[in-house]
């Protein structure tokens, strides 16, 4: 099993959580500003199925200066590092501007094509609005990153019938596994099994049946049986799937 996306540096006892997780094929954990890239960097120095991303989160963006460039670049050349990343678009939280936002999401594109690595998408919108959505949709079409992925995905089908055909991949977290999110399963059930993948957004959005807990890499099976039963597919065959589509992604 592979879990596209975590923060293990947040996770209480970081290196534990690894240890629980020693028998997953690989993890990515990302930063969402410089110091919690470098926490990420140096978690994934630790182990070897362990990998960083390094990058400025939306909500974050208001924060960015030459001098965070500077250091992001600087921590994006090194060998562990496999994605730009966590970056996109938050309107949810009203941390930071639009243009704020977008400037970071350039810059981040620059990190991508810099060091051949792959585009980490969040996104999310206030309550009854798909705004980011849509400013994400329109970025990716005039920018076309070479290697991305939406993760977390919310189910909006136009972003990701958009994202598919510039050949993104969409990531699926424990919130598959909640009861009223049958429009995540219909989303997993159809979308192209060649781009999917799955994750745990550690320690957030723990999956049924480890909701109230603080969430980790170990948990990934979870959301992993559910995409295989919302497929038709035996746990063993969606873990081949994803593992190969992960692996193809991230090179490694």
């Amino acid at each position: 099993m592979t879990d596209t996306h975590a923060h293990v540096d947040l996770c209480e006892e970081p290196f534990e959580v690894l240890d629980r997780a020693a028998g997953l094929a690989a993890i990515l954990t990302l930063g969402t500003d410089v110091e919690h890239s470098r926490a990420s960097l140096e978690l994934s120095e630790s182990r070897p199925n362990v990998y960083a991303g390094v990058g400025l989160h939306p909500t974050e963006a208001g924060s960015f200066s030459a001098e965070v460039a500077g250091a992001l670049r600087e921590l994006a050349g090194h060998p562990r590092v496999r994605a730009s990343g966590e970056t996109g678009i938050d309107y949810y939280w009203e941390a930071a501007g639009r243009d704020e936002q977008l400037r970071v999401l350039d810059f981040q594109l620059e990190l991508a094509r810099e060091h051949d690595l792959v585009m980490v998408f969040h996104v999310r919108s206030q309550a009854g609005s798909d705004a980011a959505e849509r400013d994400l949709e329109a970025w990716l079409e005039v920018n076309q990153p070479e290697r991305f992925v939406l993760h977390a995905f919310g189910g909006d089908m136009r972003l990701a019938e958009v994202a598919l055909g510039l050949g993104g991949y969409v990531s699926f977290a424990g919130n598959l596994t909640y009861k009223k999110n049958e429009h995540l399963r219909r989303a997993a059930a159809e979308l192209p099994a060649e781009r999917l993948l799955v994750e745990t957004d550690s320690p957030f959005m723990p999956p049924v049946p480890k909701r109230g807990k603080k969430n980790e890499p170990a948990f990934v099976r979870y959301t992993l049986e559910a995409l295989a039963a919302a497929r038709g597919l035996e746990p063993a065959a969606a873990e081949k799937l994803t593992d190969a589509n992960a692996a193809r992604l991230f090179k490694w």
